[in-house]
């Protein structure tokens, strides 16, 4: 019988929400570690990983978040706004939950277009940043890619 190799990633000096963000997007097949950065440094940029977080910076549910975007990517057009608070009374979590944005993240659109990107090996931060400025279409590009070269240095693919 063939031995299947299991592999995780160590987030080095992360927060837990940081290194639960790292694990989820890994499971999905992210798992180069520049690709996975890229993801993390876009989130940090977006929310430093504050799930509640309103534009400006205010903790507040989601409902009395009325302007500017909201959540883990700052979520901002109303289309993705609502459909935000939608995939949360479909499930029955909190929108302003953490997992409940990790698990609506990856439903969009937005992200379904970039994740082939995501989770090919071997591209250039640049590459990546490409597909992170589709799936996010961010108006500032502020601190992204430094944050994305911190975390490559913080992240360890363990290979068991």
């Amino acid at each position: 019988m063939k031995e299947e190799k299991v592999a995780k990633t160590l987030c080095v000096g992360c927060t837990p929400k940081e290194q639960k963000a790292a694990d989820f997007f890994f499971e999905r097949g992210v798992d180069d570690r520049f690709a996975l950065a890229t993801v993390l440094g876009n989130i940090k940029q977006e929310s430093m990983f504050v799930s509640n977080i309103c534009e400006g910076g205010a903790r507040i549910p989601y409902h009395q978040c009325h302007s500017g975007g909201y959540g883990l990517i700052q979520w901002t057009s109303s289309n993705r706004y609502y459909g935000l608070g939608q995939f949360a009374r479909r499930i029955g979590k909190d929108p302003s939950a953490f997992d409940t944005q990790l698990g609506y993240l990856v439903t969009e659109p937005q992200w379904r277009k970039a994740e082939p990107v995501f989770k090919t090996d071997g591209l250039s931060v640049s590459r990546y940043m490409n597909a992170a400025y589709g799936w996010l279409g961010w108006g500032i590009h502020g601190n992204r890619t430094h944050y994305t070269m911190q975390y490559a240095q913080k992240l360890v693919i363990i290979e068991a």
